[in-house]
């Protein structure tokens, strides 16, 4: 889990410290570390079967835009803005986080010898 996480965080990283959105809004990545947790702590691990969160709490964590109904009027022009650039900042830490794994994986599979059989 350390290494996964050590992993994710390189990756995450890995954009620089500022990240621009498709407005040309810059953003400091230490400010997103909080949406990468939350990315990996509701995200499946194939070891288990279920999400961190769940083994952890019993339950898995939303962001309040999971929970906005689709139908109501925006309340605030830059609500959709801010839904899209967190469902993009969602689909980049969830690609960080399969590319750790994968990773991990193959390092784990290079790690490992095959055995002798005379």
């Amino acid at each position: 889990m350390i290494q996964t996480l050590e992993d994710m965080i390189k990756r995450f990283c890995a954009y620089g410290l500022v990240i621009k959105d498709s407005d040309g809004f810059t953003h400091d990545s230490c400010t997103l570390i909080p949406a990468l947790e939350l990315a990996y702590k509701t995200s499946i691990h194939a070891s288990t079967g279920k999400t961190p969160a769940m083994l952890e709490k019993g339950w898995n964590s939303k962001l309040p835009v999971d929970t906005l109904n689709k139908d109501l009027v925006d309340i605030h022009p830059n609500s959709s803005i801010l839904k899209l650039f967190l469902d993009k900042v969602r689909q980049n830490e969830n690609q960080s986080l399969n590319d750790s794994f994968e990773y991990a994986k193959q390092k784990w599979d290079k790690s490992q010898k095959t055995p002798n059989s005379k």
